[in-house]
């Protein structure tokens, strides 16, 4: 197996940033593309990426020249450059010890030259780096070195511009329009290829008593903990969004019912969690909506109404920590009966799920 990577110091803290860029497993960005070309061109190699680092692998923003996207972290020489202040310049691979055995170097894309200049964020930690690559051992001059520093500042400014645009600035979650936009390409894609999809809308109930009662700051720590549940049970190319202010979203990708009732039961039991975590102040209730793409489905609009549906069926039942499930418009059903009621998740006590509390796996 090839060497380990190596880790920066602030590790955790620069893997938290890159997460809140929300980019990871994005489709392709015209103005990304844009800035790879450029650096390959003005550059003249082959090859130019936008690499950020995620926990174990590099993930591709752009590329031009290669058709990979992404590669197991021990093999990115970008994992090399995040640890540095400055470009790393790699004249030829083979002779490097650091290397030299790397699968890239020894099979495809054949590795020889490598440039990199880290993409660090305004709060200094290194998410990625722009790079360019060729099959040839060279070197770059002062200038040119320069020249890519250059360009990778301009991708940290894209990627800032599109967190200020797309992000909601409290949680670091899609916004409502960035989760519409995005939603509605993964629905097409679905319905497209006959994949499962399921969205799960979240509320907490009785928000606005909370914020005028125990204060905004309070209110913005139980925002953020929610979020970060949420987050948590994200997996790549599922989209987690704040849809308003007390209302969470996540569309869930290529997930059939049993996936989608199992994930909505983990999320619950990680609110639910919470409750002995948040510092002091108020109880935490939420209830859930839970519904699964159809064939009628057009509009990623149309998964979110019928989610509201089943959440209001929740609410309307008087219990803390449910979760409802509707089927399609006309046929709504709960998570673990075939009534037109909500089931119970969670106990009164809002820690997990009780021993006598109906299994969601068990649903129908």
């Amino acid at each position: 197996m090839y060497p380990d990577y190596p880790l920066p110091a602030d590790e955790p803290d620069r893997q938290r940033d890159l997460e809140r860029y929300g980019v990871l497993d994005s489709p392709d960005d015209t103005h990304f593309d844009r800035l790879v070309r450029l650096a390959s061109t003005v550059l003249e190699t082959p090859i130019a990426l936008i690499s950020l680092i995620d926990k174990n692998r590099q993930w591709f923003l752009a590329r031009h020249g290669l058709d990979i996207t992404e590669t197991p972290r021990e093999q990115a020489f970008c994992a090399h450059t995040i640890t540095e202040g400055e470009p790393l310049v790699v004249p030829d691979a083979r002779t490097d010890p650091r290397f030299c055995s790397n699968p890239l170097v020894l099979g495809e894309p054949g590795v020889r030259f490598y440039a990199g200049a880290p993409l660090a964020s305004p709060d200094g930690h290194n998410l990625g780096s722009l790079c360019v690559i060729d099959r040839q051992p060279r070197r770059l001059s002062a200038a040119q070195v320069k020249l890519l520093q250059d360009l990778a500042d301009l991708v940290v400014r894209e990627l800032e511009l599109r967190r200020q645009t797309s992000l909601c600035p409290l949680t670091g979650l899609a916004n409502r329009m960035s989760f519409l936009e995005q939603g509605q390409r993964e629905l097409d894609r679905a319905l497209r290829d006959g994949d499962p999809m399921a969205l799960l809308l979240i509320d907490i109930d009785q928000f606005s008593t909370i914020n005028n009662r125990w204060g905004h700051q309070t209110g913005d720590e139980l925002l953020n903990a929610v979020a970060e549940v949420c987050r948590s049970q994200r997996r790549p190319r599922d989209l987690v969004g704040r849809m308003r202010d007390d209302a969470f979203a996540i569309l869930m990708v290529d997930t059939g019912q049993d996936a989608a009732l199992e994930r909505s039961e983990a999320i619950r039991c990680g609110i639910a969690d919470l409750q002995g975590t948040l510092s002091g102040g108020p109880g935490l209730q939420v209830s859930g909506g839970l519904t699964e793409l159809s064939p009628s489905d057009q509009r990623i609009e149309d998964l979110l109404a019928r989610a509201g549906q089943a959440l209001l069926l929740a609410q309307s039942s008087g219990q803390p920590h449910q979760i409802a499930r509707l089927v399609h418009e006309t046929m709504p059903g709960p998570m673990q009966s075939a009534s037109a009621e909500p089931a119970l998740l969670s106990g009164q006590s809002g820690h997990g799920r009780r021993g006598d509390d109906p299994d969601p796996a068990s649903a129908p």
